[in-house]
């Protein structure tokens, strides 16, 4: 049997900007891209712990270390510069993955820059 399993997420990233007129997306920092293990066109949720919005959308690749979150396209309606989210990626896992399955969790300081990933500091 296949589960559904949280594959990653940046928690608690700040919108840097919203661009209502781009076809859509969420742009994210390559660096956070990277250490979520979230590529380019790969879906995401989004959970705005600001005003509580969730919507589905994919992730492209913003500048490196800029610290960018940019909601794009129809999404900037629920989410605006200043609201603070978590972006989760989900993946499909066989039984025996889950053995030593572990998503990978990064935290972000109010700049969107890493801070730790799980609950081991990044330095």
């Amino acid at each position: 049997m296949m589960r559904v399993m949280m594959k990653s997420k940046i928690h608690r990233a700040r919108v840097t900007d919203s661009n209502l007129d781009y076809e859509g997306s969420i742009t994210i920092d390559e660096i956070l891209m990277e250490e979520a293990n979230i590529i380019p066109y790969e879906q995401v949720d989004v959970y705005n712990i600001t005003n509580g919005e969730r919507f589905t959308t994919y992730a492209i690749k913003g500048e490196r270390n800029s610290g960018t979150i940019c909601i794009n396209g129809a999404a900037a309606h629920k989410a605006k510069k200043g609201d603070l989210i978590i972006i989760v990626s989900y993946a499909a896992y066989e039984e025996k993955e889950l053995v030593s399955f572990e998503p990978k969790k990064v935290y972000v300081d109010e700049k969107n820059r890493p801070l730790r990933r799980g609950f081991v500091v990044m330095g």
